[in-house]
């Protein structure tokens, strides 16, 4: 079983990966870097939009525009914050015009999501929503008949509170959303005080439980950045962990 440290060291290595991919050939020439994820590299909780959008492709960070301020927001209402999460999108490049992420895209890309959820091992994923949804549920069922009902799926190698929400950008443009956004948000802090779902390989080994090391989950060293007004999620993205944003 590997250590959490192990587990950062390899994250580091698929964000170097994705960083250089070419595999939609459109997307690597004109976006203006990759946007790999940002967050707290052992967390319960992890969200997955859909792309990036003009903000996200200048600054490296998922989610610092209007709807990342939002999500903020309605995080901060139910005790928690960004540095408690892990963010994603499930393209790691901004379409042009913020176009809709096209099939073979979403299938090119899909490798760098399943490796993060492997490697951070969230307990539950929130999708942000239909792209992501239908992405990680594996149906074409819409977010507007499965907002706010959690339920157990496999996402790549691992099992996970499959948890979808109305997109932030959908209820800032469509303002009744906004309180059932927020109704579903509420009941997150519920979800994560769930026992973890079993894993996949637990049968196999159920008769050997492994004993996981005292440190697996710890929580990497607080990072002290030379500007303390700006937040840790949004470093400069010249260096590998800021962009990656890892806490």
């Amino acid at each position: 079983m590997s250590t959490s440290a192990e587990r950062r060291e390899e994250l580091t290595s698929v964000f170097r990966d994705a960083r250089g991919c070419t595999r939609c050939p459109d997307l690597a020439r004109t976006r203006t870097q990759v946007v790999f994820g940002a967050g707290n590299a052992d967390a319960d909780l992890m969200f997955v939009g859909e792309a990036p959008g003009a903000k996200e492709d200048e600054l490296g960070v998922p989610f610092v525009g209007a709807a990342g301020k939002l999500l903020d927001e309605l995080l901060g209402e139910v005790g928690l914050a960004r540095s408690d999460v892990f963010i994603a999108n499930v393209l790691k490049c901004r379409p042009p015009g913020n176009r809709d992420p096209l099939p073979a895209e979403i299938d090119n890309c899909q490798d760098y999501l399943m490796r993060q959820v492997q490697l951070i091992q969230p307990r539950v994923i929130c999708t942000l929503g239909n792209f992501a949804t239908k992405l990680l549920r594996g149906e074409q069922v819409g977010i507007s008949r499965l907002h706010g009902q959690a339920e157990i799926v496999t996402v790549g190698q691992r099992a996970v509170r499959l948890y979808p929400l109305y997109h932030p950008a959908a209820a800032l443009y469509t303002r009744s959303l906004l309180e059932t956004l927020r109704a579903d948000v509420a009941r997150l802090p519920a979800l994560l005080a769930m026992d973890p779902p079993a894993q996949p390989e637990a049968a196999a080994t159920e008769a050997e439980p492994a004993v996981p090391e005292p440190d697996l989950l710890a929580p990497a060293p607080e990072v002290v950045t030379s500007d303390p007004g700006r937040p840790d999620w949004a470093r400069d993205a010249d260096d590998e962990d800021r962009q990656l944003g890892l806490f």
